[in-house]
């Protein structure tokens, strides 16, 4: 019998993965990292912990680590414990999006059933990955372009300044 967890990992190995390899992110786990010199774009999947075999739930946390902060000691690899801005997946989809991932009932962000279609669930969310999330984050080219997207979201706007401004970096 085929689980949700079983469609998920096709979903991560067949479609994730190779996508953001695509579009030159590397991976540890399940976070993706690509390096912009002075910051580093950052993706992870974030299982809910009210997972079952019949249904689950995940989300994206993603955002900008900024290259001096990162705990590895190499630069080359940045984690989620390493972001400056940690946001959501809603925070780069349009508003209709949302709404079509909410009206899927998924209670952390994404829903996966023992039923889902993965075929179907991957078209899907090709349009929040590849026309919406990677769309944004291939547009930052510079810390300028980072504080100028993260702004709208308050405390992690501000956070990414004071983070920048403590690195002493400039930021265009």
């Amino acid at each position: 019998m085929t689980t949700a967890k079983d469609i998920q990992t096709d979903f991560i190995k067949t479609y994730l993965k190779p996508t953001l390899k695509e579009h030159g992110f590397k991976t540890s786990g399940q976070t993706w990292w690509k390096s912009k010199g002075d910051f580093f774009l950052v993706i992870n999947l974030q299982n809910s912990q009210w997972n079952s075999k019949e249904e689950l739930s995940f989300c994206l946390n993603i955002g900008v680590a900024l290259t001096e902060k990162l705990a590895d000691k190499e630069k080359k690899k940045a984690t989620y414990v390493d972001l400056a801005t940690q946001v959501r997946e809603d925070a780069y989809l349009t508003e209709e999006r949302q709404q079509i991932k909410k009206s899927q009932g998924g209670w952390l962000g994404y829903k996966i059933t023992d039923k889902t279609n993965l075929s179907e669930f991957i078209t899907d969310f090709k349009i929040d990955l590849e026309d919406n999330i990677l769309k944004i984050l291939n547009s930052f080219e510079t810390l300028h372009d980072c504080i100028t997207f993260y702004q709208k979201f308050g405390f992690w706007g501000d956070n990414l300044k004071r983070q920048i401004e403590d690195c002493g970096l400039k930021t265009n």
